[in-house]
């Protein structure tokens, strides 16, 4: 990897929503990176928001430039492979973007290149620092719920007009499961481990839409079953997360505030980021009283800190590419399973399975 300390130089493929929101405020937040080279189409945006970088028209220059040392690809989900493997070859280690790739075999043959050349790969599932999947995960292992039978979480939007961009358009890697399923799968898996089946439903119920906007999948454990959905028709409603157990439940009102900030040009470390203001709620079982939980205060930057911790050697990659592969068989499975109308099995390599530790659920 890297000499301790040495700055780590970054390339970001993609200056759409995720490049611009996500991506360059995170990673320039994160002492040890610096962002030098951005392969895109948008020069003068570019060069506004990002003074001094080297800005390139032709994406794949970035994949390969020698002024890269860590290359992050958030172009649409279809260029991900080729830029992944084209970067890796040249020696770059490299995070993608969710989803991982667009065809499951995509996905492991980067996991196997990786592995081959020693170079860290990793998927940006920054959801994992989101206030209602860091509570959700507290509440289920303080035990306070006794055993967990149901857990269901949540993105939905309000959005009834289909835009023209291409996440909406027919094509590969286009739809809402591709975009939000990652998130959702991923959260589950953190805190039950691999599920066993799966079944799920997709439809498109927006006049004139020509992809998925409504996904509801159930994975199926041992012991738990794990609601996942979302619709870009649902305005307010219930809450993003729930949780039954044997001995209550637990339920969070209320998106991550970090998206919002970030949009609105708020960054990590400014005051009040990433500071959720609902609370969870604790129904105890057998009264109903209610106890209101505060939400942890979370920073997604903590995603690009691990990578950087991992480049220098000092900790393990914070997102290994075997789990963004495990989670790429989850979601593959899923629209088999919607596809064909069944309950289907999941099927995992081995380095998929010895990635996630073993899930009482």
């Amino acid at each position: 990897m890297f000499e301790d300390g040495r700055v780590v130089r970054v390339g970001l493929i993609g200056y759409g929503y995720a490049g611009k929101t996500f991506h360059a405020p995170l990673i320039q937040s994160v002492a040890g990176l610096q962002l030098t080279v951005v392969g895109s189409s948008k020069r003068d945006t570019v060069l506004a928001d990002l003074p001094g970088v080297t800005v390139c028209s032709e994406v794949e220059e970035v994949a390969t430039h020698p002024e890269v040392d860590l290359l992050v690809i958030a172009s649409p989900n279809e260029s991900h492979y080729p830029l992944a493997a084209a970067a890796l070859h040249a020696g770059k280690h490299v995070v993608v973007d969710k989803p991982f790739t667009v065809v499951l075999a995509d996905a492991r043959s980067l996991v196997q290149l990786a592995a081959e050349r020693g170079q860290l790969l990793s998927l940006f599932h920054n959801r994992r620092w989101d206030s209602e999947v860091l509570a959700a995960k507290a509440i289920v292992e303080s035990g306070v719920l006794g055993e967990i039978s149901h857990f269901e979480t949540h993105i939905d939007r309000f959005r009834p007009q289909v835009r023209q961009r291409w996440r909406e358009q027919t094509g590969p890697g286009a739809g809402l499961w591709f975009d939000l399923g990652p998130h959702l799968i991923d959260q589950a898996v953190q805190l039950f481990g691999l599920p066993e089946s799966i079944n799920a439903s997709f439809a498109v119920l927006r006049k004139g839409g020509e992809t998925d906007d409504w996904a509801h999948v159930q994975l199926n454990y041992r012991s738990v079953r794990v609601i996942l959905h979302t619709s870009l028709l649902a305005s307010g409603g219930g809450p993003r997360s729930l949780l039954h157990g044997t001995l209550g439940s637990w339920a969070k009102f209320g998106a991550d505030v970090q998206e919002k900030q970030l949009t609105a040009g708020v960054l990590p470390g400014s005051p009040g980021f990433g500071e959720d203001p609902d609370p969870g709620i604790l129904y105890e079982g057998g009264t109903g009283k209610q106890t209101r939980i505060p939400a942890p205060a979370v920073n997604q930057a903590e995603y690009y800190v691990g990578i950087r911790e991992a480049l220098w050697g000092r900790q393990p990659n914070p997102v290994p590419p075997e789990q963004a592969s495990a989670v790429m068989s989850i979601l593959d499975t899923s629209f088999q399973s919607g596809a064909r109308g069944r309950v289907l099995p999941l099927q995992l390599t081995d380095r998929e399975l010895a990635a996630f530790a073993p899930s009482k659920y």
